[in-house]
């Protein structure tokens, strides 16, 4: 399949799927796309993706951007459901130690400089193992931020030069956690402690009632996104 008849594909796709339910946007993804990824983050609704996968896909590749700064909580929520799910996610770092980084950057970077930061931590990284599929999925959702308000269920990612997947574009912070009560999901116990949005320590903080579901990324700058998508 060439460039033009890979986006006619998805451009066809993309309206078939507007109204089509995660599973089957997964399954069609899976099965046209062998060579596809699963970006995890050990947020909400990757923990409902990771669950559909496995129903539906369990061999799909499932990755992680190991930030060396994350939450002990999302490590232990990467380890329980790596457990009951008998899985193991690709662990994917930052070609710099945190150390490194801090000798060659200075001290604290994600003060200083946060989207330097998040260019060496996750974007780098990310582009080195997508670099490896013709595709992957994501948990965004359009509602989480005006970036993403424009999502559709499948797209070119022109930033990755590959396919995506948004299967839960069209669903709620509500449909996401309707899924995890009613299949019994793992999920990262920040989430009951005013984090909606969970990324590394040093840059997240609890939301309070009232805020955006993401003031608490990068609270104080003008920063909303950490570059992985657009």
């Amino acid at each position: 399949m060439n460039f033009f008849e890979k986006e006619a594909l998805i451009n066809q796709k993309a309206e078939e799927f507007e109204h089509a339910s995660p599973e089957t946007v997964i399954a069609w993804a899976v099965q046209t796309f062998p060579n596809i990824t699963f970006a995890c983050s050990f947020g909400a609704e990757d923990v409902v993706l990771v669950d559909m996968l496995q129903k539906i896909s369990p061999s799909t590749d499932i990755f992680y951007l190991d930030t060396d700064f994350h939450f002990k909580e999302t490590y232990e929520t990467r380890d329980i459901m790596a457990q009951k799910y008998n899985l193991k996610f690709v662990e994917v770092k930052s070609k710099l130690t945190p150390e490194q980084q801090a000798a060659e950057y200075g001290e604290e970077l994600w003060k200083s400089d946060p989207t330097s930061c998040c260019n060496l931590r996750k974007v780098e990284p990310l582009t080195r193992i997508l670099g490896q599929y013709e595709a992957w999925i994501t948990g965004i959702r359009r509602d989480q931020a005006p970036t993403r308000a424009n999502a559709k269920k499948v797209e070119y990612d022109t930033k990755f030069g590959l396919v995506k997947f948004n299967p839960l574009a069209s669903w709620t912070s509500e449909d996401v956690w309707a899924y995890i009560r009613a299949n019994d999901v793992v999920y990262n116990p920040l989430h009951d402690r005013n984090y909606p949005s969970i990324g590394c320590e040093h840059c997240t903080k609890p939301v309070m009632p009232g805020e955006d579901p993401r003031a608490g990324r990068w609270a104080g700058n003008e920063k909303t996104e950490c570059g992985l998508h657009k």
